[in-house]
């Protein structure tokens, strides 16, 4: 599953490829996708290729090699018209937390000791943003009681800038899916739509302050359109 950029990218590579038979530079790849600066070119590249859609020929200045497009019909993650990452974690009741009215009608259903699997759907920075590609790899299964309702997903804890509220590397957090938080919330925030991290959320005036707990980071003051939050801190997962 591929993000919306890192689709576009793609496509836009192999069509440079097939019109001109040479890639496109980064320059034109920025200025095709509507990015500010090539970093966001280089992660999206890094990403694809490490799924396997593309390979770098080494010594050699602007070797990029297609091995593959999606599949028809294969899932984008961010759909047309909405900004961001909008991971597909539900499946029918995968992730999703049935609400008191809607168990209570079910009288031969007993909440207690009842879990809900909950999809992990790739890697989160607690540190320098990363990219915002989510595949879902497998499934952690929670006591439903621990979860309000809704659709709730999962990430793995890359980096250490949330160690002082709690949250480790190599942790797994429990988000439940959101597009609004309050102020001192822990949020998954993406980032100019192509990076998201874990930082806690608050609103400093006009602006936006993604902070770290970790004194080593840098707070990062943002404007409000530059960032989407994609759900809320309500738990975390640590194995021993």
């Amino acid at each position: 599953m591929l993000t919306r950029k890192q689709y576009e990218l793609l496509r836009f590579i192999d069509q440079r490829l097939k019109e001109a038979g040479v890639p496109p530079s980064f320059d034109e790849m920025k200025d095709a996708l509507d990015l500010r600066s090539k970093s966001g070119i280089h992660r999206l590249i890094t990403a694809l290729e490490e799924r396997g859609f593309i390979r770098r020929l080494p010594n050699r200045a602007r070797a990029i090699e297609v091995i593959k497009l999606p599949e028809l019909g294969a899932p984008v993650t961010g759909g047309t018209g909405r900004r961001g990452f909008t991971p597909s974690v539900i499946e029918g009741t995968l992730g999703k937390v049935r609400s008191a009215a809607s168990i209570a009608s079910n009288s031969g259903d007993d909440d207690n000791g009842r879990t809900v699997a909950i999809p992990v759907m790739g890697r989160i920075a607690a540190g320098t943003p990363i990219e915002a590609l989510q595949t879902r790899s497998h499934t952690i299964s929670m006591p439903a009681d621990m979860l309000g309702s809704g659709e709730h997903y999962a990430l793995e804890v890359r980096g250490d800038s949330m160690q002082d509220a709690g949250i480790l590397d190599g942790d797994t957090v429990l988000i439940q899916r959101n597009e609004s938080a309050d102020t001192g919330d822990i949020v998954v925030a993406l980032i100019d739509d192509e990076e998201a991290t874990l930082k806690r959320f608050r609103r400093r005036g006009a602006s936006i302050a993604l902070e770290p707990a970790n004194d080593a980071y840098e707070v990062r003051i943002l404007p409000p359109n530059r960032v989407r939050i994609q759900g809320k801190l309500i738990g975390l997962y640590r194995r021993y």
